[in-house]
């Protein structure tokens, strides 16, 4: 299998903080699955655990090579554990066309956080679809 796509991001969790005491749970209610805000409303530590989630979303979408613009939205992007506590994510919508489009067989996750950040990476792995292109106009 070839990687299809590295996708990374930062948060600083102050940030997050912020957003939270200026406009409630709106950042969380557009960033969340329904899933992950269960979890959300019952974390400890809400704002880190919103981070992380954020981070994922964003690199999950760099990794497919948009970002989060071109009909990605974070709600097609649902972050869980699985029995061992792994992270894992699942697609949806134009998320999952994308990631059928480009040959994508395993999304690999990492999620890290210390005092002030949380970072993630997203790796997609699969069969290339269609060969490499050199796009450079200086040829």
């Amino acid at each position: 299998m070839a990687i299809l796509g590295l996708g990374s991001d930062i948060v600083e969790i102050a940030r997050i903080e912020a957003i939270i005491a200026r406009s409630g749970d709106r950042l969380a209610r557009r960033v969340l699955s329904a899933q992950e805000w269960v979890h959300y409303e019952n974390h400890p530590q809400s704002a880190r655990y919103l981070a992380k989630r954020f981070a994922v979303k964003e690199a999950a979408a760099k990794a497919l090579g948009t970002g989060i613009s071109q009909g990605l939205a974070f709600d097609q992007f649902d972050v869980f554990n699985d029995a061992l506590g792994k992270p894992c994510l699942r697609l949806w919508g134009c998320a999952q066309s994308m990631a059928e489009n480009l040959g994508v067989e395993e999304i690999h996750v990492t999620i890290a956080d210390e005092r002030h950040y949380a970072c993630a990476t997203v790796l997609l792995e699969g069969e290339r679809k269609r060969p490499l292109t050199d796009d450079r106009s200086d040829a």
